[in-house]
């Protein structure tokens, strides 16, 4: 059967940037951030809610992970949907992930109506991604090899011919190093080490 090719690139940002849009008063001052878990974004918006306290909204939407499949928006009291949503749809617009993005409102006193909200937020969030810089990330799978002295050359072959990094090389009558490998190159690097006597890999 033929492999399937895996995506093993993603798009994220590579700093936190922030943006603004203002309407009939309402400022919108827009925060995007590079994040890799959910406890990290729920910090961000505590520590965004603190810094702005005053503001009446702090919204935010989220998406992590290279498939793409862990995804919130939350509207923090907006009418349904006019506030996280629009946020969201940008991040997916942009096809980014590993990305939070929050919107915090400051009310200026004039009612905006859900179209008014929605394209609000979305104006909002659109230009905190336009003042970031957008970079395309590798997905590689940290694995710890570990072998015998006897096949360390055979192991600094396919290290070399593969241009894999050491990272910490323990190198005794034991030998172990940790390395990277790109996700579409980790089988077949994978099956290349396995064929060597006693070598162990795990992932890590």
């Amino acid at each position: 059967m033929p492999q399937l090719l895996m995506e093993d690139t993603y798009k994220t940002i590579s700093n936190p940037s922030e943006g603004l849009f203002k309407e009939k008063g309402s400022k919108f001052i827009s925060f995007a951030y590079p994040v890799t878990s959910e406890d990290e974004t729920r910090e961000i918006v505590l520590s965004l809610k603190k810094e702005h306290h005053s503001a009446r909204h702090h919204c935010y939407a989220w998406r992590l992970g290279h498939e793409k499949l862990q995804f919130r928006a939350n509207d923090d009291g907006e009418p349904s949907s006019t506030a996280g949503k629009p946020i969201l749809g940008q991040i997916q617009s942009f096809d980014l992930t590993n990305i939070l993005i929050v919107v915090v409102r400051y009310f200026g006193g004039t009612l905006l109506g859900v179209s008014g909200l929605i394209n609000a937020y979305r104006n909002a969030a659109l230009d905190a991604i336009n003042q970031a810089e957008i970079v395309e990330r590798l997905v590689e799978q940290k694995l710890l090899i570990e072998f015998s002295y006897g096949v360390m050359n055979e192991v600094m072959k396919i290290f070399k011919d593969e241009k894999l990094i050491q990272i910490d090389p323990v190198f005794d009558l034991k030998c172990q190093i940790k390395t990277l490998i790109r996700l579409s190159d980790l089988n077949r690097i994978e099956e290349g080490l396995k064929k060597l006597e006693g070598l162990k890999v795990s992932y890590i």
